[in-house]
């Protein structure tokens, strides 16, 4: 996908989010996120999109803290999309090659990471919004949800940070089913951060499959490993991933 391609799907899956939370009423439930309520979901999105639009606006080289705007409830639905806006807008507005602070491995330009995390940060945020609304989920474009894979196993999970460990050696394998061509991750687990290949290398202890839709929201724990997935070799390992593969 393009960077142009990833500011678009921001703005569109902002839209939804904020429209499906308002639909929810601010003191839902979100089932997916433990212990939030919707008004915690678009506090906590609104404060990421204005913690990124600083990183690219200002072309910091330095993490930023993260704001902590108190919102009024009358004001948060509005106060949401402006910094929604403002996000895209910095993103449109930024030049190819944008040198500034990114975090994750591979990352490339800033105004590439930025895009490629706001989008899917915004998408899987309005998967909450939907489930706390109990409404049925809007769909997700395959390309963005293999996107989504991959930044997810070798972007975030690759990392020290990583709080995926086991006491013996396993390997998870994950394989979209549908598109052109099928893709592969090999995900090796010890007691350190998981080794993250693209590609089929090696037996699997337990191999995920499916398409690319259901796998993403899996991986990132909005769906069950089930329904439209196929599980073979040792289910714990999937129950190891739900349990410590949560992002800090």
């Amino acid at each position: 996908m393009e960077t142009s391609d990833f500011i678009t799907v921001l703005g569109r899956e902002g839209r939804s989010l904020v429209s499906a939370a308002e639909e929810a009423g601010l003191d839902s439930e979100v089932p997916t996120c433990p212990g939030w309520q919707v008004r915690d979901l678009l506090l906590h999105v609104g404060r990421v999109h204005r913690w990124a639009t600083r990183h690219v606006a200002e072309r910091l080289t330095e993490p930023a803290g993260l704001p902590e705007d108190a919102v009024p409830d009358d004001r948060l639905g509005g106060w949401f999309r402006d910094g929604l806006h403002s996000l895209v807008g910095a993103l449109d507005d930024a030049s190819d090659g944008l040198r500034c602070w990114t975090f994750l491995p591979g990352a490339g330009d800033g105004r590439a990471f930025w895009a490629r995390r706001q989008a899917h940060e915004t998408t899987i945020h309005r998967i909450d919004a939907e489930l706390a609304e109990g409404q049925a989920l809007s769909p997700v474009d395959r390309d963005l949800a293999a996107d989504g894979i991959d930044e997810l196993l070798a972007g975030f999970h690759s990392r020290s940070r990583s709080r995926v460990r086991s006491p013996r050696p396993l390997t998870l394998r994950v394989r979209t089913i549908d598109g052109a061509a099928s893709e592969v991750w090999t995900m090796r687990l010890t007691g350190r951060e998981p080794s993250v290949s693209r590609g089929e290398e090696g037996a699997a202890d337990c191999e995920l499959s499916g398409p690319a839709e259901l796998l993403y929201l899996a991986l990132w724990n909005r769906l069950p490993h089930s329904g439209g997935l196929t599980v073979t070799g040792d289910a714990d390992v999937l129950r190891l991933w739900r349990e410590q593969s949560a992002i800090q």
